[in-house]
């Protein structure tokens, strides 16, 4: 990300002086990137270069680093999303009880490979490393609401809700 292809952003008032409280509490600024991206995403509905580009200068470190940590967290809305953003976990209790199978049949009905959106932009379809719900496999999340124990006959009811 160089400063030439990336758009400066700036918080709002509001939002520097939440971000400053926030540097307050914690003995380094570097604790602060995870509350930091929230607040980012909240101002700008997502995070995408610019927020990156942001959240390591307010804190000092490299948009390398702010990088890795969006791309490891499933929670942060990218700006390359769908309107939903459907993750399916995929480790092993959930492989082994039918996520490959639960991915396919999610391609199939959306038209898409998985880490594509749809052409409508209404869905993006994700991996997910763990949903912390290994007892409930195999399990996918779709934005905030959590589905366990799904199989391809639920996805068309799942999906609808989602008009």
């Amino acid at each position: 990300m160089s400063a030439e292809t990336v758009d400066k952003r700036e918080l709002s008032p509001e939002a520097r002086k939440e971000f400053e409280w926030l540097c307050g509490r914690y003995p380094r600024r570097r604790a602060v990137l995870l509350p930091l991206l929230r607040i980012i995403e909240r101002e700008f509905g997502c995070i995408d270069e610019a927020g990156m580009a942001l959240a390591a200068e307010l804190i000092g470190i490299s948009a390398a680093e702010v990088k890795s940590v969006v791309s490891f967290y499933t929670h942060y809305k990218r700006d390359t999303d769908g309107k939903y953003v459907i993750w399916v976990c995929n480790t092993l209790p959930c492989a082994l009880r039918g996520a490959r199978e639960l991915t396919d049949a999610l391609e199939r009905k959306l038209g898409v490979r998985c880490g594509q959106r749809t052409a409508d932009g209404r869905f993006s379809l994700k991996k997910a490393e763990c949903l912390a719900s290994c007892d409930t496999a195999p399990c996918m999340q779709i934005d905030d609401d959590h589905y366990d124990h799904v199989t391809e006959q639920q996805l068309d009811e799942i999906l609808a809700r989602y008009e």
